[in-house]
């Protein structure tokens, strides 16, 4: 038994002077501070239901720009060009100009997110089809994403192209386990907003971006309307919900 004390007492000492004189590959020399100090992501989830980008320039100042973000990610459009709040083409394209030249302007990067599909026939139960003439539901959404990545370009920012990812494997329709909310899955005939696995899925296309193109993983802005601001939390169904933890536990 004292051996068996003796030879425990040996073999804790011993691994505290391993970790106390050999940090890992990797970490300072400062062990016990850069292992074990709790990773601390500012997130801030800046979604406003019903804004389109009058509303965010009427906003900018106090809900991004004062909180000087490292990183802001920018998704605006869908009440541009679905609701009673649709302005021409023109006039959005000039208000997200002015938008992103605004946050460039304070040293934030910039990424441009692409506007989601829509489910076409919950949509024309809220507005008659003619509201959409005369390019139609798909025609104006594609417009509006031409516009958004045509900004990104001319303004040298980043661009990601979430319409393109959840058209392709989103399952944009009536079944349960669409992306987007229906009868099945949410109970409402909505069409627009994503279900908890639609913020996952943006939430993981946004962290791969990051990780992949280098951008700030720090003091975020995520800056936008209701599919930005999800359940309005930084803890449970928003894609800045779900960034987050990405972000933390990478």
């Amino acid at each position: 038994m004292m051996e068996r004390r003796f030879l425990l007492k040996r073999s804790i000492v011993g691994l505290t002077s391993f970790l106390i004189t050999k940090p890992f590959h990797g970490l300072s020399n400062s062990f016990a501070t850069d292992l074990f100090r709790e990773t601390d992501i500012t997130i801030t989830n800046a979604g406003v239901g019903g804004n389109n980008t009058i509303d965010l320039l009427n906003r900018i100042d106090q809900d991004c720009l004062a909180l000087s973000p490292e990183l802001t990610i920018l998704m605006v459009g869908t009440n541009d060009m679905n609701s009673v709040k649709h302005v021409q083409l023109k006039t959005y394209e000039a208000n997200l100009n002015e938008i992103v030249k605004e946050i460039i302007a304070i040293g934030s990067k910039v990424l441009l997110m692409s506007i989601l599909p829509a489910f076409e026939p919950y949509l024309l139960t809220r507005h008659p089809s003619s509201f959409y003439d005369p390019e139609g539901v798909q025609g104006r959404r594609k417009q509006v994403n031409e516009v958004i990545k045509k900004v990104a370009a001319k303004q040298h920012v980043h661009f990601l192209d979430l319409g393109h990812r959840l058209s392709a494997i989103g399952k944009i329709g009536l079944d349960r386990d669409s992306l987007i909310q229906n009868e099945l899955n949410s109970n409402k005939k909505d069409g627009i907003h994503p279900t908890a696995n639609g913020y996952r899925f943006i939430a993981l296309a946004v962290y791969d971006y990051i990780m992949l193109t280098k951008l700030p993983k720090n003091n975020i802005v995520c800056f936008g309307d209701s599919i930005t601001k999800g359940d309005g939390s930084i803890m449970k169904d928003s894609y800045p919900a779900y960034l987050k933890k990405l972000l933390q536990d990478e």
